[in-house]
Parts: C-alpha cells; sequence; structure tokens
C-alpha cells in the first residue's frame, strides 16, 4: 500500500464525440494534504473528477485508491461537491439533510447529531426548518458541504467549493477546509481563484488544453517560477547600481517610490551572476535598506504556464501543405 498517496491516476485519457477531454493525463495526490486542480474552463478538470468518483470510466489509464484499483466500492470513501448542484426545493433544509446523511448509511440519531453541530458551524441552524426554496445560493451551498462531508470520508473532492460565497462565507468554508485537513482528510478541489490556491493548497496540478502541465507543491513550483529576480530598496544613485549590475551580468529596472518615500528596483540575475554577486556590486554604488527574492503569485504562474503550453503546442503542430488551384 502507498502510505504517502492516498489516490494516483496514471496515463488518464477520455475522449467525447469530436474532442479529447484528457490526454495521458497523471497525478498524484499525497495523504492528508489539500490538493488544487487547476485549469481554464475546458482544460479537462471536470472530467477527471468525475473519472475519480467512478462516475465514467477512463478510454485508458488507472486509478488506484489506497494502494488499490479504485472500485465502485470505494466511492463511499469519497465526498463529492460536484460544481452543479441540486437541491429538492420543496423539502425542509433539515428534513433533506438527513435524508442524504441516511443515504450515506448514517443512522437517525447519529446523523441528527452530526447535522446540529455542523448546522451550528456554519450558522445556519435557524434555517433548520425552513425550506430549501427559501435559501440563497451561499447557504444552498452550506448545506451541500455539509452533506458532502458529514460521513467522514478520508478523500473529499470540491469542485468550485467557493463560486457564489460573499468574502465572509468563503472565509468561513476556508476555515472548515483547512480544518478538515488537520483532522486527516485528504482534498482535492478544482477552482479558478488563485487566491484560495495560496491561502489553502500545498499541491496543485495544473491542466490545459487536456494536458498536465505543472504538477508539485505550491512552495517549489513558486520558487521553480521565481526566475532568480529580487527587489532591493535603497538610498543612492539608480543610473550607478544599473551600471554595476549589468558589469555582473544582472537586468535591472526602477520602481515607483511607495507611499513613504522609499525607492526600490528589481534585478533579474543571469546565469553566471549570485545573489552574493549582485550584493556586493550594490553596495559599493549605494546604501541597501532591504534586500529580497521576488516570488509571483499563483495568478502570474497560472498565466505564464498556460501561455508557455500554448506557444509549445503550437510550435509542435506539424505545418499545413497548401495547394494553388
Amino acid at each position: 500500500m502507498d502510505t504517502d498517496n492516498i489516490l494516483k491516476a496514471e496515463h488518464i485519457s477520455k475522449s467525447f464525440t469530436g474532442h479529447k477531454a484528457l490526454d495521458d493525463v497523471s497525478i498524484e495526490v499525497p495523504r492528508g494534504k489539500i490538493y488544487g486542480l487547476l485549469g481554464p474552463n475546458g482544460a479537462g478538470k471536470t472530467t477527471l473528477i468525475r473519472i475519480i468518483n467512478h462516475i465514467t470510466a477512463p478510454d485508458c489509464g488507472t486509478v488506484t485508491f489506497n494502494g488499490h484499483r479504485l472500485t465502485a466500492d470505494d466511492v463511499s470513501n469519497i465526498g463529492y461537491l460536484p460544481e452543479e448542484r441540486g437541491l429538492y426545493k420543496k423539502m425542509k433544509v433539515g428534513e433533506q439533510a438527513l435524508f442524504f446523511a441516511r443515504l450515506k448509511g448514517l443512522s437517525k440519531a447519529e446523523a441528527t447529531s452530526r447535522l446540529r453541530e455542523w448546522f451550528d458551524r456554519l450558522e445556519i441552524s435557524d434555517w433548520w426548518n425552513r425550506k430549501v426554496e427559501e435559501l440563497s445560493k451561499g447557504m444552498a451551498q452550506k448545506v451541500q458541504f455539509i452533506v458532502t462531508v458529514l460521513h467522514r470520508p478520508e478523500l473529499l473532492i470540491f469542485d468550485e467549493p467557493f463560486s457564489g460565497f460573499d468574502p465572509i462565507n468563503a472565509g468561513i468554508l476556508k476555515r472548515e477546509i483547512l480544518k478538515l485537513r488537520d483532522e486527516g482528510s485528504t482534498i482535492i478541489f478544482s477552482t479558478h481563484n488563485m487566491g484560495s490556491v495560496e491561502e489553502l493548497c500545498d499541491n496543485i496540478t495544473l491542466i490545459n488544453r487536456s494536458h498536465n502541465i505543472l504538477s508539485g507543491s505550491v512552495r517549489d513550483i513558486r520558487e521553480r517560477f521565481a526566475n532568480n529576480r529580487y527587489r532591493i530598496t535603497y538610498d543612492g544613485d539608480p543610473a550607478r547600481m544599473i551600471e554595476a549590475a549589468e558589469r555582473i551580468g544582472a537586468e535591472a529596472s526602477v520602481c515607483e517610490s511607495d507611499r513613504l518615500g522609499n525607492r526600490s528596483m528589481l534585478f533579474t540575475l543571469g546565469p553566471s551572476a549570485t545573489k552574493r554577486d549582485l550584493i556586493e556590486a550594490l553596495n559599493r554604488t549605494a546604501d541597501i535598506c532591504s534586500f529580497e527574492q521576488v516570488i509571483p503569485s499563483m495568478d502570474d504562474i497560472f498565466v505564464s504556464a498556460v501561455k508557455a503550453s500554448e506557444t509549445g503546442a503550437r510550435q509542435s503542430a506539424p505545418a499545413v501543405e497548401t495547394k494553388t488551384v
């Protein structure tokens, strides 16, 4: 049994009529982590999630769960909150939540106890006896979130879980997701919100045009995309600093002063230059007040990786022969 990864999807491909949704995609989801599944609309994320949930089958490739090939029986140990959600509008909220909980195998007493606790935590206890049709979109999402996690599955999958939430309720949900991870759950969530990725994710996979184009821990990926860029605040002559940087093979650009009047510059090191080289060169020309590496945001990385993959795809595409008639 693979003790490090709860789930592996290896060489997954899936085609629908006239469209290849996934093309040789592989992911490894570490146990007890939050795993972000990212990508533009139509990239193939939801198809991969549906395969993991045994809703559809891949054309080729395998999915293993807890060290064995995924079967229909494993689905009971997976909680899935799809992006397209639905509740029975005429039922009462508590009644419907209890109905779904019983479907997950909980007794009425245990289901009621757990539901009451979760309704309190998500601040919707007053809605227990109200009809579902009276719920706002955000309230309905809270109910469905509760039903998804109630039976305490090892693996939770959320497809765009923050869609429709205001910042306060999104913060409540993020708090609960982190708590679930800390209690031992493994979480996969698909999102377009890069801010949520930076707040929550330990690892990510970025899918674009049916391919996995980037995978790894968030920390390692951000360092990989840092590209030897540094921001320095200083007191001195920027022209002399630029000359000093160029002599060691570094590029420099002057930034606007901040509201306190502090001046800063950005430096990108060439392949032969080191941080020490840069600091020594600049110390001869100015007083260095601060020195920090510029780590790109996940938003920047997302855009950069997608552009690079699309450029590579265009360059590798075969030339089309044209004929004059």
